[in-house]
């Protein structure tokens, strides 16, 4: 996502700034750091917000028009309760008062951190820093209203969850700028052998589709990343317009992911993360358990491709699927894997979307 450094020097014309935290939880002009605290007031009196099991809050409900910029968060990672936090917590967004949320998402997956573990992400529309700041940069237009929730549903109370939203008001914002949005779907090793992991289906009407996050948990022997992502344009039926040659490549990698092409030792997997792709979390181990010892897991590999410079243009529909095959030493053979994804993508205002709800809690668990 590149600067207008133009328009950072251009008249503000209609646009007037605002920002929306524990602080100041409706943006009012100034209002911010209003709450006192032991040292006075305005002096750090509210910097973060709990929430009990089950609860709801309102991170933001402002009247547009008007673009997000930024949305900054950090949660704990585990509490007494459980790990997993950043599966359990879900984040929502509505744009101008429509019924279903253009956002529906577990709160690290829609920050590239599945298996609801940290990792560090360093690009253009996300950054994780350490040790836990998300960070998410892609804008997101509204015309009359945008409403933020984080829904709780974790065994029990989250503490500690600090948020900003940054945005503008913005008199001359386009009728016609596309709603940003973003959708998780898993398949947790219950497809049929040769079905594709759907990675998006079912909205209609015209838009661009800019980018995907996928978190994947091998549940067989070998090699996993043979399968392609395909975008199924428009009028596109048996074939689609657009396909990868396998997953590595599709985030901008290549070979694996391999620290070097050899048989002995064995290869590793290397982490990187770039701005528009990368592969920024490999496991094979997990420490979430309450034993104290480092327990063997089916490796899990977390990846992200932004169609920032490159976005996939669609007019009537677009479907978006993975294929699960796999390869050794004999050939290609098809797998069932546990792949878990979000799409992020913009529609044009009237374009409608017919999306499943997002699973349960127990359903999103990792493995």
């Amino acid at each position: 996502m590149t600067v207008d450094w133009g328009a950072l020097y251009a008249p503000p014309g209609g646009r007037r700034s605002r920002s929306i935290n524990a602080e100041n939880p409706t943006g009012e002009p100034g209002r911010a750091a209003s709450a006192a605290s032991a040292l006075g007031p305005s002096r750090k009196g509210r910097p973060a917000i709990g929430l009990d099991a089950g609860e709801t809050a309102t991170l933001a409900d402002v009247a547009g028009p008007g673009v997000i910029q930024h949305v900054w968060m950090t949660v704990p990672e585990g509490t007494d309760h459980g790990p997993f936090v950043l599966r359990d917590l879900v984040l929502r967004i509505w744009w101008d008062d429509e019924a279903d949320p253009a956002v529906e998402v577990p709160l690290g997956d829609f920050f590239c951190n599945g298996f609801g573990r940290r990792a560090l992400v360093t690009s253009a529309a996300v950054v994780v820093a350490p040790t836990g700041g998300m960070n998410c940069y892609f804008a997101m237009p509204f015309h009359r209203r945008a409403r933020i929730e984080l829904t709780n549903e974790h065994a029990g109370p989250v503490h500690g969850i600090s948020y900003q939203v940054d945005y503008v008001l913005d008199d001359d914002l386009a009728p016609d700028a596309g709603h940003f949005h973003a959708h998780w779907r898993r398949s947790n090793g219950t497809t049929q052998a040769g079905e594709d992991h759907v990675i998006l289906d079912g909205v209609t009407g015209a838009g661009r589709y800019v980018g995907t996050y996928v978190a994947l948990t091998a549940l067989e022997r070998y090699w996993w990343g043979e399968g392609e992502v395909k975008f199924y344009l428009d009028g596109d039926d048996a074939l689609p317009t657009q396909c990868s040659t396998g997953l590595e490549d599709y985030a901008g990698g290549a070979w694996a992911f391999q620290d070097d092409l050899r048989t002995a030792p064995p290869p590793r997997p290397v982490t990187f993360s770039a701005p528009y792709c990368g592969y920024p979390y490999y496991s094979d181990t997990d420490t979430t358990g309450a034993s104290p010892f480092l327990q063997a897991t089916p490796q899990s590999h977390g990846m992200y491709r932004w169609h920032l410079p490159d976005p996939v243009v669609f007019h009537d529909r677009i479907r978006v699927t993975l294929q699960q095959i796999g390869a050794w030493d004999h050939g290609h053979f098809e797998r069932r894997d546990d792949v878990s994804t979000v799409a992020y993508w913009y529609q044009a205002p009237g374009a409608h979307d017919d999306l499943p709800a997002l699973p349960s809690r127990e359903d999103r668990r990792p493995r």
